[in-house]
């Protein structure tokens, strides 16, 4: 089993790729090992010294890290990939919900009368945003619409990631500016 390592934007996360499914819809991201118990997979990753975030995608596994040095983490982190690979193990524990994504839209937040808007914003989001960010081994997720503030959730490589605030001021906020009158600002929850 090869599996490639991406670099992300943010230095403190690094992607791995192993070359099959990790997640077969939506994202999960788990942001201290009690989270972790749901995923055999992140159990294992968080049980390496160091580790301190894991988020899966489609096809990668993003792995954020304290103060330790790469070197020394990569290759227990390759290995307990390819160790749950190789086991056959399941991804999730019989009962978890397989994404975070419907635990996002249950949080939502928006007026009713901004619905036709929310719905322009999280194309826009889908169609154009989250590809690109996953890129980068995270994602981002509409959590909410008020006075003309956007709310998204940060997750992966883009938690933490010192380039995340220029990515949402010019990127992510020029977007839905352009395309949504109504959008006066961006802001991550």
């Amino acid at each position: 089993m090869f599996i490639q390592i991406e670099a992300t934007p943010n230095p403190a996360t690094l992607k791995f790729i192993p070359g099959r499914t990790v997640l077969d819809s939506g994202t999960m991201e788990f942001v201290n090992r009690e989270a972790a118990a749901r995923s055999p997979l992140a159990e294992r990753l968080f049980g390496v010294p160091g580790v301190t975030g894991v988020f899966f995608g489609s096809d990668f596994v993003t792995v954020t890290k304290d103060d330790s040095d790469w070197p020394h983490l990569k290759p227990a982190i390759l290995g307990a990939i390819m160790e749950h690979f190789m086991s056959g193990a399941p991804l999730l524990v019989e009962g978890s919900a397989t994404s975070d994504e419907a635990a996002d839209e249950q949080d939502e937040f928006f007026n009713e009368t901004d619905a036709e808007t929310v719905a322009t914003i999280k194309d826009l989001l889908e169609t154009r945003v989250r590809p690109a960010v996953a890129n980068d081994g995270g994602d981002i997720t509409f959590r909410g619409f008020k006075d003309g503030i956007v709310y998204l959730n940060m997750k992966g490589s883009c938690s933490g990631c010192p380039s995340s605030t220029a990515t949402l001021r010019h990127g992510i906020q020029n977007l839905l500016k352009h395309f949504v009158p109504d959008v006066v600002e961006v802001r991550p929850i």
